[in-house]
């Protein structure tokens, strides 16, 4: 598939890590419902977006079994690879911003669905967990770094039946729902070592940022 882009998303400062993200530019080349999810299932992402139009920021997110009303690291993505400041998945409007080498977009926590949050003891506690650890429903794992600094260590567990993403490296979603619980502005450090950079905004909104290249 030519129009298919690949690119990480909340790189660390060096360009490495990020989570993967699928983008199919020009959506009319898989207008099937059954044909996209089959793309998505196929890739393996944790999520694949069609691009149903690129001015107006309309887009379908997919993971490997479901479409989703809203993902994090799909839209920040997007964001830096059409350069538009508003997005349009099936939630609603989602403002978008570029501050350096960093893309931003601000959402609503109540937003994020199916995502439970579980704060350990120590960061080595995170690091030491199965994949994935025992139990259904997705699972965010994590504990404080330096608290005072709001740098955090966590992991991500879909936890899904089909067991096709066994471990997330990088959980935007989920970045926005526990900056909402802690509410402060937090510094994540997730998977083998993907950042999110996240702060609370007005009217209960949450700023969700990273770093994303192409994929090499």
């Amino acid at each position: 598939m030519n129009d298919l882009d690949v690119i990480k998303v909340f790189c660390a400062g060096d360009g490495r890590h990020g989570n993967l993200l699928g983008v199919v530019r020009d959506g009319r080349t898989v207008p099937d419902d059954a044909a996209r999810q089959a793309l998505a299932a196929e890739l393996g992402y944790s999520e694949t977006v069609f691009v149903d139009d690129p001015e107006r920021g309309v887009v379908d997110i997919r993971t490997p079994g479901t479409r989703m009303s809203f993902a994090g690291h799909p839209l920040v993505g997007l964001a830096w690879l059409l350069d538009i400041e508003e997005l349009q998945p099936p939630v609603g409007s989602v403002w978008a911003r570029h501050d350096g080498e960093f893309t931003w977009i601000t959402a609503r926590p109540e937003w994020v669905v199916g995502k439970r949050t579980q704060q350990f003891a120590s960061a080595a506690e995170v690091e030491a967990l199965p994949t994935p650890p025992p139990g259904e429903g997705w699972l965010y794992a994590w504990a404080w770094e330096d608290e005072p600094a709001g740098r955090i260590r966590a992991r991500g567990f879909p936890r899904r039946p089909d067991g096709a993403v066994a471990e997330d490296e990088a959980t935007g979603s989920a970045a926005i729902l526990l900056t909402a619980e802690l509410n402060r502005a937090l510094n994540i450090t997730q998977g083998a070592g993907s950042q999110l950079l996240t702060a609370p905004g007005p009217d209960g909104t949450v700023e969700l940022g990273g770093r994303v290249r192409f994929a090499s």
